[in-house]
């Protein structure tokens, strides 16, 4: 071993470490944002459609990127970067905004949260199908209990039993979320995660204006409720664009498959949003249902 790797070796494991925090602390921040979807959407759910809710979200979250572009002097994708973006607006500009909105006029925030538990799985699928990184078998192992614990949890919770039509379309957004998230954490490893998302929204300006001043009803705009504007607004620049930002730098730093599993904690953040803003109920199991859930994130990290 020469003099020179001798010297570099000390620096080597603090800073996969130090990567591995930021990666792990970014990816807890972007759960902890995309937890308030289901609760946002479901505000909105009597006073726009799920199309509108969708398209409108998406479109001011795509002029709301150009200055960051512009200020950032981000540099123009290339052609490839172009239609990889295109692939992951499917799931995360049109497909999950549209999908979760339309799950929220049949079912409570708490149901919701029964179908969304397979979004950590379905993330962890398309990163190792995108990317074509092969995790263990302990790792597909703790990923697929980490899912049954969370499916069971919810499930206790809400005693969901019947198959809705919000459900199907809760399932829809999850596998398109899925693979749009795969796609955006493969595409920050070339470029930085904000721009990601940024050149992401406005590639899709040329679908998204047009659809959202065809959906345009000025009377439904004008007699939106605050609580309803803040929950369009909270979509469009929180989940729609900035927590993109740190999802996207913490897929490319920790990887797509083991951060995705942070996501098994949107859950629980989501039935704390849903008591604390929707008046829903609170369960002694969830502590430690959360604590069982953390410790599987810490072993998939491990595996």
């Amino acid at each position: 071993m020469t003099q020179a790797n001798v010297a570099n070796l000390p620096h080597t494991q603090p800073e996969a470490k130090n990567q591995d925090m930021q990666a792990y602390l970014l990816g807890l921040i972007s759960v902890a944002a995309f937890a308030m979807t289901l609760p946002a959407a479901k505000m909105l759910a009597g006073e726009l459609s799920a199309v509108q809710v969708g398209i409108f979200r998406s479109v001011l979250a795509a002029f709301a990127a150009i200055p960051f572009l512009v200020f950032g002097r981000a540099r123009l994708p290339n052609r490839s970067q172009v239609k990889r973006m295109l692939l992951t607006s499917t799931g995360i500009v049109y497909g999950f905004p549209i999908l979760t909105a339309l799950g929220m006029h049949y079912v409570p925030v708490s149901h919701g949260g029964v179908v969304l538990a397979a979004l950590p799985l379905a993330t962890a699928i398309f990163g190792t199908l995108i990317t074509g990184t092969r995790p263990s078998k302990a790792f597909w192992l703790v990923s697929c209990l980490g899912f049954l614990v969370v499916m069971s949890y919810t499930v206790f919770m809400t005693g969901a039993s019947d198959l809705y039509l919000g459900d199907l379309a809760l399932l829809g957004a999850v596998v398109l979320a899925g693979f749009g998230y795969a796609q955006g954490g493969a595409l920050s490893k070339e470029l930085p995660g904000w721009q990601v998302m940024c050149w992401t929204l406005v590639v899709s300006l040329p679908i998204l204006l047009p659809a959202s001043l065809w959906l345009y009803d000025g009377a439904t705009l004008s007699n939106l409720s605050g609580q309803g504007l803040g929950a369009l607004l909270f979509l469009a620049l929180i989940n729609s664009l900035l927590g993109f930002f740190s999802w996207n730098r913490a897929l490319a730093l920790g990887g797509i498959q083991r951060i995705s599993q942070l996501q098994l904690l949107q859950p629980f953040f989501t039935f704390g949003f849903s008591i604390f803003l929707m008046g829903e109920g609170w369960n002694w199991l969830t502590p430690v249902v959360c604590a069982a859930v953390i410790v599987l994130v810490w072993l998939a990290k491990r595996c």
